[in-house]
């Protein structure tokens, strides 16, 4: 197996566990909406994901960078950058106190980014099969 088809591998097998801490975030957003459960709670159970998911990411990111994948790397450098700038102006953690007013901006991000883990699952997919053939 040559080193780009592991490099998507690895793509791989971290854009499933990306889409489904999403898609866990979409469940528990839809839960507060129709009062499953309380914002404290929602809070506390997100905001432990909300660091790793971004580590993860941009750790995605660095491999495909160091592994000469530009394309992947120019694909995801945006939403890097934006978990960047979030970080950096502290807006990166769900507030209790605030979810309600700023749910609709939550689950809209959390939409936006479970389409893009969908897209990127599917495109290291399509990379990782390619590598694969290309090798035999």
């Amino acid at each position: 197996m040559s080193a780009e088809a592991m490099v998507f591998l690895f793509g791989v097998i971290i854009g499933a566990a990306l889409l489904f801490v999403k898609v866990f975030f979409v469940i528990l957003i839809s839960d507060l909406e129709v009062d499953y459960i309380n914002p404290i709670e929602l809070c506390n159970k997100l905001n432990q994901f909300v660091l790793p998911e971004m580590f993860v990411h941009a750790f995605l990111s660095f491999i495909f960078l160091i592994s000469g994948q530009w394309i992947a790397t120019a694909w995801n450098l945006p939403l890097v950058a934006y978990n960047v700038n979030k970080v950096m102006n502290g807006k990166h953690m769900f507030d209790a106190t605030e979810i309600f007013r700023t749910l609709g901006q939550h689950k809209k991000e959390c939409f936006i980014k479970l389409g893009f883990y969908l897209l990127s699952f599917f495109y290291y997919l399509y990379r990782m099969i390619l590598a694969l053939v290309n090798d035999s």
